[in-house]
């Protein structure tokens, strides 16, 4: 009797170790098996049966190489403080245990922070801590585990396949075979008593399948995997009619051929593989451009401050910035490229990239990665590297920043499901039927319902519309996180306004001085230590004060959201923000900044704010949605706010970060699906608490992971146009749904009345999906042209 080793499931041939009643066939095995057992992880074993890997057993000096200083600088993508990220490719990864396994090595190993999977690339990304852990010993373990990471020159320098190549390959087999097999068996579809026909005919016969074997065996192996591993998961997806399309086609054609009844179907079956990998390639080659297109323009709306050498400030776009050039990061900022720092004391918190929440001291002339965030004072960097957006958009998108919500992908693959189900049911009814007619016919017939009704149209319609919709946004500076934000901007009912710099101007505003006079020491100290604030009212003063725009260094710079910031500007202790922030009492009905020098009050600069044009006339148009109005300062513009949005729900002043936070949770117990627009630091906890989050961004870095939308601040009174082209996306989504079921139900009456041979329902198939992406492609555009005639 064969046995079978209980962690990795493979025959126990050289040695039996038994262990905890359990059999194992190496020693490395029951070492993982006791890991796992030791760290409470046994439930590994319950996913999936015998999902284990054998452990190699090769030398643990394997990769004593990469513990050299240049090669562990070109395998890690950040390397900090105490804390090194790397990603690995693991190509034995292959099911949910393996999955879960690799998520969970922060219970086997004290010194890895986290560990994260992308099982479509098979790679796995690890934080962990460099000086108790060192790289080769982190790829030992791994290896040890049975997972043993490939490590080579082109995984070293990131670079990323956009196609499979092993598909094109199978492609090619399918094409070649597809051809060759029709040249083959003409001779049999013209008929005729010809002798010399008769007498090949076998020869003919067996060629036939000889080149279909690969094509079964090799160019199907995708739908074989994917239909296997659902169904070991409970899960019946799209591709087990098309397995089981192919077995009977298969199947069908060897008994025709061994029992001399007829040349079976192996042309047919080459051709439907051949057209069914086009679709696929066709699929694939269209996600590379929407990912392509999505990474290079999913940041164009933020801008950095570019520094000259005569100290002049100049806002650019991110996409503009080069190697060479010097930028200035103020206070809460993302640093957005790989730099040097130049002046200023750095303290960075580096968690957007590593998880962990710990800063790193820098000073002048330390190198500071993309991904940071300054926490204190201005920073002057110099760029050492060219804008990487696939990785900032890796930042964006990370999991730990994610609102977890089920979407349309869910419905798509719910309909999928049950759609299965009945084409599976529908297929069984008319085999039984036809088999007491014509059995021939019957399995014409069952193959031809397989073929035609596969839904991978019914897929296609989701992604592809939300694809082309957030370009469409994009062109026209409302940037979208991910597909799933569109469906989710479409449901909501209520929207939140943040008053300073979202309805109103950061730039316009009236401003006039109430004080003692400032002289012009002072008045260039207070205008250095603006220049470190990202809050609107800060960077509306930094551009009204108008003396010379020098450089002073700035120490103790501390900043207390939703009051104001202090910091000691050329011996001087300088506080810029609210009244009683600086120990003065607050005037109803005024906006104003306060300054104070060494604990003495100086004065204040009063604002008028101006709002922004035809801000009214949007308002009128948001008839449909709930309106509130936030604001942090006092309420002296509430009558102003009451005539220019009078449909409001809502107002509140006076607000902190936390206030906000709250009242946005606030509304959603009342189950409102809330959006919230805002821009600054204070606004954060509130963006992200909200159902969707629209950071402001006017000439500002406001890149930020607790906001699901990134939109340019002139924009603002276009709202109404950005809320109906989502709303209008998921109409398109339903019309392809229905133009999907409808091509089926015409389809599926030819087949299962005898109409319709399987070749032909192979070529229909790919058409169906090219049907759906060229309507969801017409269709977006119609949208776009609809609320954005220039840029659609």
């Amino acid at each position: 009797m064969n046995e079978n080793c209980f962690h990795c499931g493979q025959g126990i041939e050289k040695e039996r170790i038994l262990f905890d009643e359990k059999t194992f066939c190496c020693n490395g095995c029951k070492s993982v098996y006791e890991i796992l057992n030791l760290n409470d992880l046994t439930n590994f074993y319950e996913l999936n049966k015998r999902a284990g890997i054998r452990p190699n057993d090769e030398n643990s000096t394997q990769f004593d190489y990469l513990d050299t200083p240049e090669i562990f600088e070109k395998v890690t993508d950040f390397s900090e403080g105490s804390t090194s990220l790397v990603t690995f490719k693991i190509p034995v990864i292959h099911c949910s245990s393996c999955i879960w396994l690799l998520e969970s090595l922060h219970t086997l190993n004290e010194h890895i922070n986290y560990s994260q999977v992308n099982f479509t690339r098979k790679t796995l990304q690890i934080s962990f801590n460099h000086n108790d852990l060192k790289l080769s010993e982190l790829a030992n373990f791994l290896t040890n585990l049975g997972y043993k990471p490939v490590i080579s020159l082109e995984t070293a320098d990131k670079n990323v396949d956009h196609l499979d190549k092993s598909l094109l390959i199978k492609f090619a087999i399918a094409g070649f075979a597809f051809g060759n097999g029709m040249f083959l068996a003409f001779p049999e579809y013209v008929g005729g008593e010809d002798y010399w026909m008769e007498h090949y005919k076998g020869l003919f016969r067996t060629l036939m399948f000889l080149l279909a074997c690969p094509v079964v065996f090799y160019s199907a192996s995708d739908y074989y995997k994917s239909a296997w591993y659902g169904l070991k998961n409970r899960i019946v997806n799209i591709d087990v009619p098309i397995v089981l399309g192919i077995f009977v086609l298969f199947g069908r054609s060897i008994y025709e051929v061994v029992t001399n009844y007829g040349p079976g179907y192996f042309d047919t079956l080459c051709g439907l593989l051949f057209f069914m990998l086009m679709g696929k390639i066709f699929q694939k080659r269209t996600y590379s451009a929407l990912s392509y297109d999505r990474d290079y323009k999913s940041f164009y709306p933020i801008a950095v401050t570019k520094v000259d050498f005569e100290g002049k400030q100049d806002n650019i776009l991110l996409s503009e910035i080069k190697v060479g050039d010097r930028i200035l990061v103020r206070n809460q900022e993302i640093i957005p490229v790989d730099a040097i720092l130049i002046n200023g004391e750095g303290n960075i918190d580096n968690s957007f990239i590593t998880g962990e929440s710990e800063s790193i001291s820098k000073q002048p002339g330390d190198k500071i990665f993309a991904g940071g965030k300054q926490i204190g004072s201005s920073l002057e960097l110099e760029v050492i590297k060219d804008v990487d957006q696939s990785y900032l958009t890796q930042l964006w998108n990370k999991e730990a920043f994610k609102k977890h919500e089920t979407g349309l992908d869910t419905l798509t693959n719910n309909v999928s499901k049950y759609f299965t189900f009945i084409i599976l049911g529908i297929a069984v009814i008319s085999g039984i039927y036809w088999s007491f007619i014509d059995l021939n016919t019957m399995f014409q017939v069952v193959s031809a319902i397989l073929i035609i009704a596969c839904p991978c149209a019914l897929a296609l319609s989701a992604p592809f519309t939300f694809g082309h919709i957030m370009r469409i946004l994009g062109r026209n500076k409302f940037y979208v996180k991910d597909t799933l934000t569109i469906e989710k901007i479409a449901k909501l009912d209520t929207l939140v306004f943040d008053k300073t710099g979202t309805i109103t101007h950061r730039k316009k505003s009236n401003i006039r001085y109430d004080g003692s006079e400032i002289n012009e020491f002072d008045s260039l100290n207070i205008k250095t230590l603006l220049k470190n604030s990202n809050h609107p009212l800060s960077k509306s003063l930094y551009e009204f004060i108008e003396v010379n725009d020098d450089y002073f260094t700035v120490e103790n710079f501390k900043e207390i959201s939703g009051k104001g910031y202090e910091a000691s500007v050329r011996g001087s202790v300088y506080k810029i923000g609210s009244a009683r922030y600086n120990n003065q009492e607050p005037k109803n009905l005024e906006t104003a900044v306060y300054i104070s020098k060494n604990g003495e009050f100086l004065g204040k600069f009063i604002f008028k704010n101006e709002y922004r044009p035809k801000l009214k006339e949007l308002f009128t148009k948001l008839t449909s949605y709930k309106i509130f109005i936030l604001s942090g300062d006092n309420s002296s513009e509430e009558n102003q706010l009451k005539q220019l949005i009078p449909n409001h729900q809502g107002m509140a002043f006076n607000q902190s970060p936390e206030d906000k936070l709250n009242y946005i949770k606030n509304l959603q117990d009342q189950n409102m699906k809330v959006a919230m627009l805002g821009d600054g630091l204070n606004d954060a906890g509130a963006l992200k608490q909200s159902n969707v989050g629209i950071a402001i961004a006017d000439d500002t870095n406001s890149f930020t992971p607790s906001s699901d939308v990134i939109m340019n601040g002139d924009k603002v009174v276009m709202l109404d146009k950005y809320l109906n082209v989502c709303k209008g996306s998921i109409t398109i989504v339903k019309m392809t749904f229905i133009i999907s079921f409808l091509y089926n139900i015409v389809g599926l009456s030819y087949a299962v009345t005898g109409h319709m041979h399987p070749l032909f329902a192979a070529i229909i198939m790919p058409i169906s999906s090219i049907t759906v992406v060229t309507f969801t492609t017409l269709s977006t555009w119609i949208l776009g042209r609809k609320y954005f005639k220039k840029q659609a």
